[in-house]
């Protein structure tokens, strides 16, 4: 399955629709603040603790995944794109920082 491919499956799942309103766009965006939040829980346990609880991290991190998807299929987002400008953002502040 490609990222645009689990978009398209996450927002027929989630019943987005192309203009959703600024309620649903609330609630997605806090979904995914949510999920990234019990992601850095992990971390933090594994701070605190010494080990991770990869299963649960995992799991989270899916969680992460699907609201974003929610989100990109919300906002007309193409996904993958999204990763490519990403991407291109990423190495234009490691060019930059090299440069230095």
């Amino acid at each position: 399955m490609t990222i645009d491919e689990y978009v398209a499956w996450a927002a027929s799942i989630a019943k987005v629709d192309e203009h959703p309103s600024n309620e649903r766009l609330s609630y997605l965006g806090l979904g995914l603040a949510g999920e990234a939040g019990e992601v850095a829980d992990h971390v933090k346990k594994l701070l605190r603790d010494g080990w991770l609880d990869q299963a649960g991290l995992v799991n989270e991190l899916g969680d992460v995944i699907y609201y974003w998807a929610c989100l990109c299929a919300a906002t007309g987002q193409q996904p993958s794109e999204v990763l490519k400008a990403s991407a291109a953002r990423i190495n234009r502040r490691l060019s930059a920082a090299a440069s230095r």
